[in-house]
């Protein structure tokens, strides 16, 4: 796999993330979702001496840069999924962790990378696949869903109030040829969605959210992982969780809320400072939430 080792990627609220996860030397933490690899490096120097980080990301991609950008720290990485992560871990022969960390954004690298799909701008097949290898991606599903699915998963997924406005006009377009790039996509939608309407964002944000959130089943995973996390954590381990839509929130809330072996940390999200969302403003929309293992 030819990837730049470079990386664009700024992780979100670093000193936020520090303070509730707490890592201390010789422990065993887990960035269970690796990216540029900005938070795995700064866990990764307070756990040492002695301690390690198990660093996971489904991107074949971001797996291969942070093999040779971390190579000099103590950290192990391995190419999977965060809701099977007691599998994974059974397989390194660990039982039980003293943290972790989901950071729920997409990477900057991917976003850079045009054959992703991930941008509006993007020439390249929309694909919008964490792992590429694995599952369908969004172009095939854009081009034989029928309308009203299509106008079901938009509105669920990304809470797109045009989202049947969009799926007639996908459904009518790809009947003259498929829509096969990001490009072809925003550029469709930008003509049902009026910009001044879209709540200040690109008009196609919410429908390229809803698309991604359901080809890589991320609300699915979420929930999973949710559900699994504590068997893995040591009692007073932390979960920190950095969400970026509502969806996401939501469910991050309510499992901290209704699961008896979660201690919630935060009684109200934690968010980015304004200098922060200043020099990175891709942190705008973050919340970050954390508990503890009863």
């Amino acid at each position: 796999m030819d990837v730049s080792p470079e990386t664009c990627h700024i992780p979100v609220m670093p000193q936020e993330v520090l303070k509730f996860l707490d890592p201390q030397p010789g422990q065993i933490i887990v960035d269970a979702t690796l990216g540029g690899g900005g938070h795995t490096r700064l866990i990764a120097q307070r756990v040492w001496p002695g301690g390690a980080v198990i660093a996971l990301d489904r991107d074949p991609a971001a797996v291969h840069r942070a093999e040779k950008n971390l190579a000099a720290l103590p950290v192990r990485i391995v190419q999977g999924n965060f809701r099977d992560l007691p599998e994974i871990l059974e397989d390194l022969d660990v039982e039980t962790v003293d943290g972790i960390l989901l950071d729920l954004g997409m990477s900057s690298d991917q976003l850079a990378d045009v054959s992703r799909g991930f941008s509006f701008q993007a020439d390249g097949p929309l694909d919008l696949r964490f792992d590429p290898t694995s599952g369908e991606p969004a172009w095939t599903l854009v081009n034989r869903m029928g309308e009203k699915a299509l106008a079901d998963l938009i509105y669920r997924y990304g809470e797109e109030r045009f989202s049947r406005r969009i799926a007639a006009r996908i459904v009518e377009e790809r009947k003259k040829s498929p829509i096969k790039s990001a490009r072809d996509l925003a550029e469709l939608i930008c003509r049902v969605v009026p910009r001044h309407r879209s709540g200040g964002i690109h008009p196609a944000t919410r429908t390229f959210q809803a698309l991604r959130i359901a080809v890589n089943d991320e609300l699915g995973a979420l929930e999973t992982a949710l559900r699994r996390f504590p068997d893995i954590l040591r009692p007073g381990g932390r979960l920190v969780v950095i969400s970026f839509h509502s969806l996401e929130d939501r469910l991050v809330k309510e499992a901290f809320k209704s699961d008896p072996r979660y201690t919630v940390l935060t009684k109200k999200p934690i968010t980015p400072s304004e200098e922060e969302i200043a020099a990175n403003p891709r942190a705008r929309s973050a919340k970050l939430r954390a508990a503890a293992r009863t």
